[in-house]
């Protein structure tokens, strides 16, 4: 079920309706909080199942394991392998046959394999809650949270992937559901449609054109389409988080943030603290420190985050495009260590200058590392580098919503800056300079604040491209 179809807007009022009545209604907060909670499950097995009733059994498959692992601590190895594997064979059984067969030159049949909804994001988090309760940094729940938590309906498709900690505290206490969180939920869901079907499905137009077809482009607008491609991207993936938020808030439950202005980022390492934030920390808790992290010597730690990132880049797909990717990601944030221990540069004030150097430096590794994450193969990805480089004549195509997204992005960003500013003058640490997004939320009480939000509901609309893509990260 498309987030954005009329199916999933029907799903989504009577599932809303319905808790907004027990809200209303149920005065008993235990009864209260069960049967909320019981809505919320039976609205998780309906979108699952609406894809595919295997998905569903599924997801009941990988709940009943982590459940019982993190109950019996003594089988949370077991657990754990069992989730890695079901991830691995879903996602990467077939990749291994292929390799195999071209460099063994036999013929082993391709299994057919459907990929389950969501399987990746909903398996991390099993995982993150089995290795929590092994640390002892909370108690197991009941098979009835488990199951609630892994198959949220708003993130299991693309995340946010929520520590489990954070959602069973909110599903253990009556939830407020009224007008007020409606018109917060309904406006960051509108940012995050704005994004998706306006910016990145016009995007995706001139990064499709260019990329089939790029030995018939001049070098000049292969280059313009690798930039489409990272604000494609980026408000395609930041949409759907947007979006998920703006769901889960209208129903009651806080879901992380995911996306802090990335492409402001200073360095490969401030970049992805603003880039599909929950997955970078996850992969920082449960894959970076496991192996050690920085406590094992310099190598060891360098070494860690190679090896950190090339799995990040595979958890994304079965291609070798996407371990290139998390290897030149590993890479850099190694080189930005070592230049950081050189320089001594950690706590020094940068200039304007400078600031603006090392963004737009930033900037433009991310984009060359999203050519391999776009392209199915290495020899495609060669391709569009050497025709980007050649400065080879051909069709030039200036395309108009690249420069409309590039504009409405300084301007987001120059807001978000001078809030930052002010909040900074408030702030104790005044060598704080990270630089905050935020939703411009509007108080819908107000009559000129609703004229101005179904204004800004009608733009979305009318600029909308009808044949748009479906969500990248849905794939994963």
């Amino acid at each position: 079920m498309n987030i954005i179809s009329i199916q999933f807007f029907t799903f989504f009022i009577v599932t809303y309706l319905l808790l907004y009545l027990v809200c209303k209604i149920i005065k008993n907060d235990k009864k209260n909080i069960l049967l909320s909670n019981w809505i919320i499950l039976a609205s998780n097995a309906f979108f699952i199942g609406y894809a595919d009733y295997r998905f569903l059994i599924i997801v009941l498959i990988i709940s009943l394991i982590t459940w019982y692992s993190a109950r019996n601590k003594k089988f949370s190895t077991l657990g754990i392998v069992l989730c890695v594997l079901s991830l691995f064979f879903f996602k990467y059984v077939n990749f291994f046959i292929e390799s195999f067969n071209n460099i063994f030159k036999t013929d082993i049949s391709i299994l057919k394999i459907i990929l389950p909804l969501g399987i990746s994001f909903y398996v991390f988090s099993a995982i993150s809650y089995i290795v929590d309760i092994r640390r002892n940094k909370m108690e197991s729940h009941n098979l009835f949270d488990v199951i609630l938590y892994l198959s949220f309906f708003p993130k299991i498709v693309s995340g946010p992937i929520e520590r489990s900690n954070e959602f069973f505290c909110q599903i253990s206490k009556k939830r407020t559901i009224n007008i007020h969180t409606f018109s917060i939920g309904i406006q960051i869901f509108m940012f995050g449609l704005f994004k998706k079907i306006v910016l990145a499905d016009r995007l995706s137009i001139y990064v499709d054109e260019v990329y089939n077809n790029v030995n018939s482009f001049g070098s000049l607008t292969v280059l313009l389409a690798v930039i489409a491609y990272s604000l494609q991207i980026y408000f395609d993936f930041s949409g759907y988080s947007d979006m998920a938020i703006g769901i889960s808030k209208m129903i009651g439950i806080e879901l992380p943030r995911n996306f802090n202005f990335p492409y402001l980022a200073h360095n490969v390492t401030e970049l992805w603290k603003r880039w599909h934030i929950t997955l970078s920390s996850w992969l920082q808790d449960y894959l970076y420190i496991s192996m050690g992290g920085s406590r094992k010597g310099t190598i060891r730690t360098y070494l860690n985050l190679v090896i950190t990132m090339v799995i990040g880049g595979l958890w994304h797909g079965a291609n070798i495009s996407y371990v290139i990717w998390g290897l030149l990601h590993g890479i850099a944030l190694v080189i930005h260590k070592i230049w950081m221990k050189i320089t001594n540069s950690k706590n020094k004030e940068k200039g304007l200058f400078s600031n603006i150097i090392s963004i737009l430096v930033t900037f433009l590794f991310t984009s060359f590392c999203w050519i391999f994450f776009k392209t199915e193969s290495l020899h495609k990805s060669f391709a569009i580098i050497k025709r980007m480089l050649s400065l080879k004549k051909g069709v030039e195509h200036l395309y108009i919503w690249l420069f409309v997204a590039i504009i409405l992005l300084i301007i987001g960003s120059l807001f978000a800056y001078k809030k930052s500013i002010k909040d900074k003058a408030n702030l104790k640490n005044k060598n704080n300079s990270f630089v905050n997004g935020y939703y411009p939320i509007l108080d819908l009480n107000k009559f000129w604040n609703l004229v101005l939000f179904f204004i800004f509901c009608g733009i979305v609309f009318g600029l909308s491209y009808t044949g748009g893509s479906p969500f990248i990260y849905g794939n994963y």
